[in-house]
């Protein structure tokens, strides 16, 4: 079985993103193992964090939330975009941005998921 283990988020300006990403879901960072171009979110699993980079593309990420409306109303509150929720057999989902053009999803389970 194959899971995802670890990942990053490149973006440009790495406090600008601790900051949304805090913002919108709340993440602490683990400030012993992180850097001024990198920011490792404390007790994640899988382990992850945001690395200082140009923008580019990577694979797609879903983020499981509760309340997709009001986790996109969030994701504009604070400088991003989102598009409008699709729904499919699996749930809701939204492709977003943070407020520095970096794109992922949210995903609201549909009840049994």
């Amino acid at each position: 079985m194959i899971q995802l283990g670890y990942f990053t988020l490149d973006t440009p300006d790495v406090e600008k993103a601790r900051a949304f990403y805090a913002g919108l879901f709340g993440w602490r960072f683990d400030e012993t193992a992180s850097s001024p171009t990198y920011a490792h979110v404390a007790g994640s699993d899988p382990a992850f964090g945001l690395t200082k980079g140009e923008h580019k593309a990577f694979p797609n990420l879903y983020f499981r939330v509760d309340d997709i409306h009001a986790a996109c109303a969030r994701v504009t509150e604070l400088g991003g975009r989102c598009a409008v929720p699709a729904e499919s057999p699996s749930g809701l989902s939204a492709v977003v941005s943070d407020d520095q053009g970096v794109s992922f999803s949210l995903w609201q389970p549909a009840p049994g998921y």
